[in-house]
C-alpha cells in the first residue's frame, strides 16, 4: 500500500477550535473518495505546555495520511488547495511498533502524539542518516520511552513543487499525557532520567539537523480504516 503525507498549519488567526474543525471536515471530505483505502488525521488540537522538556512548538499543524493501492495517486486538491498547506510527501512507512485498534473510525486515538519534522545534519551522507535513524535511534527509543505505537516515515519525493522539504516524519504515541509530558514517565525514574537524556541528546544531534527539528504536541483520528 501506498502512502502520502499532508502537512497544513493553521493560520495567523484561527483558534484551536477553529483549526480542529477545519481539518476535520476537510479531511472527511477527502475520505469520502473511494480510491482511499486509509486515511489518518494527526493535529494540534490543544496548546502545548508553557514549560516541558521537550520544545514543543506553539503553531498549529495537521498531518493528513492517505493510503491507497494507486502508486501513481494524483495528488488530493482538497488538501494542497487548502489554507495553510504546507507540503505533500510520498513516503515510506514501517511500525517497529504497533497498537492493536480497537475503537470506531472516527473517534479520538486514546492517548497522546509527538509528531516531529526533521532533516539530516550536515555534513553527513543520505546512507549514514538512515543507518543512524533506523538502527540506532529507533531501537533507542523503544528501549527508553513508553512508545505505544511508533510511525516512522522516511520521505521518497516531493509532491508538489512548494513542499517544504522534509526526509523525515515520525509520530510516536504514547497511552496516557503523562507517559508523554511527565518527564519521569517519559524518560524514567529519577535515577535514570539524567543519563537517558543526554544519551538521546547526543544520539539525535549525531544524525539530525538539531537546529531545524519541528516537534509538536498532538492527537490522532483515524478516519477510515
Amino acid at each position: 500500500m501506498n502512502k502520502t503525507i499532508y502537512l497544513i498549519h493553521g493560520l495567523r488567526n484561527e483558534s484551536y477550535i477553529e483549526f480542529s474543525s477545519r481539518m476535520m471536515q476537510l479531511v472527511n471530505t477527502v475520505a469520502e473518495e473511494s480510491c482511499q483505502k486509509n486515511v489518518k488525521l494527526v493535529y494540534t488540537a490543544e496548546a502545548p505546555p508553557a514549560i516541558s522538556i521537550i520544545p514543543f512548538k506553539k503553531k498549529m499543524i495537521a498531518s493528513v495520511s492517505i493510503y491507497t493501492d494507486n502508486e501513481d495517486m494524483v495528488p488530493a486538491d482538497q488538501l494542497v488547495n487548502s489554507e495553510g498547506f504546507t507540503g505533500a510527501y510520498r513516503v515510506s512507512e514501517v511500525l517497529p511498533v504497533a497498537y492493536v485498534k480497537n475503537w470506531p473510525d472516527g473517534e479520538l486515538t486514546p492517548g497522546i502524539c509527538l509528531l516531529t519534522l526533521f532533516n539530516r545534519k550536515k555534513g553527513i551522507d543520505y546512507k549514514t542518516f538512515i543507518d543512524r535513524w533506523h538502527n540506532s535511534h529507533t531501537p533507542l527509543s523503544l528501549r527508553i520511552h513508553p512508545l505505544w505505537n511508533y510511525s516512522r516515515n522516511v520521505v521518497e519525493k516531493l509532491i508538489t513543487e512548494t513542499s517544504t522539504p522534509y526526509e523525515g516524519i515520525v509520530e510516536e504515541q504514547m497511552q496516557t499525557d503523562a507517559e508523554l509530558l511527565n518527564p519521569f514517565r517519559f524518560f524514567g525514574n529519577p535515577w535514570f532520567i539524567i543519563p537517558r537524556m543526554i544519551s538521546v541528546y547526543r544520539d539525535t544531534k549525531a544524525f539530525l539537523d538539531y537546529s531545524r527539528i519541528e516537534t509538536y504536541l498532538a492527537r490522532e483520528i483515524i478516519i477510515k480504516s
